[in-house]
């Protein structure tokens, strides 16, 4: 009954957050249009003025709901890591309970003994809970995003490549989650310089597989995008 009710909030959760990846979205849409400043550029003309192109009560709203709606994605992201993780625990305490399950003659479960490897396999950043008749699996990639692409170059190599707003980061080449984001990202992209890169990424929910070349270009940067690592803006 615990994981079954776990598993119903989890993917409560899982729709929750979607919901706060399309709202995201939709803001980074409009302000990364032509001439809109950005989620972080100035709001101010060469001469210190307002800048009267754009509406900036408007901007400044919707930058302070953004950050609202980033924070409320990491909260759920946490939760629902968190219920995983009682997920697993709760599938490998009926592995080895003594009890026989629908299965094998030796009383093992084929199919979840080799969904508890898989997970037990991956990195924690990434979880994968196959779909069975058990109430403990979830038939979704849950995932532990470390930066957003919120803002992108047109005709920049992320471009090109395939990035888009408003794709999350779970791995670009060897960096996953972690400490010291920035440092291992720049290096990461200046060490591979004109060598593709594979990266993963989550866009409206579905994971997706994509290389990037940095490469010197027109613009700013090897790739010509800015993302947000939560407390920090990264500019590649």
């Amino acid at each position: 009954m615990v994981a079954t009710n776990v598993k119903a909030e989890t993917m409560s959760l899982m729709d929750k957050r979607s919901a706060l990846e399309a709202e995201m979205n939709a803001i980074i849409t409009r302000l990364s249009q032509p001439g809109a400043p950005g989620h972080s550029g100035n709001l101010l003309d060469s001469e210190g003025f307002p800048r009267s192109d754009i509406d900036i009560p408007v901007v400044r709203a919707e930058r302070r709901r953004l950050a609202e709606l980033r924070n409320d994605h990491n909260e759920i992201t946490e939760k629902i890591n968190q219920n995983i993780q009682i997920l697993h625990s709760a599938r490998l305490g009926n592995r080895s309970s003594p009890f026989k399950n629908s299965g094998n003659d030796d009383g093992s479960d084929t199919q979840t003994s080799s969904t508890i490897d898989t997970v037990a396999s991956m990195p924690s950043q990434i979880v994968l809970l196959r779909h069975s008749p058990n109430s403990m699996d979830v038939d979704v990639l849950v995932s532990r995003p470390f930066a957003m692409v919120d803002e992108i170059a047109d005709a920049s190599p992320a471009v090109e490549d395939g990035l888009q707003l408003g794709d999350q980061i779970l791995k670009f080449g060897n960096v996953e989650a972690g400490d010291n984001l920035l440092q291992r990202l720049s290096s990461e992209a200046q060490s591979n310089v004109g060598c593709a890169v594979p990266v993963v990424i989550m866009r409206q929910g579905t994971v997706i597989n994509l290389t990037v070349t940095p490469r010197t270009w027109q613009g700013r940067g090897l790739l010509g995008y800015a993302c947000f690592l939560y407390h920090f803006v990264f500019c590649c």
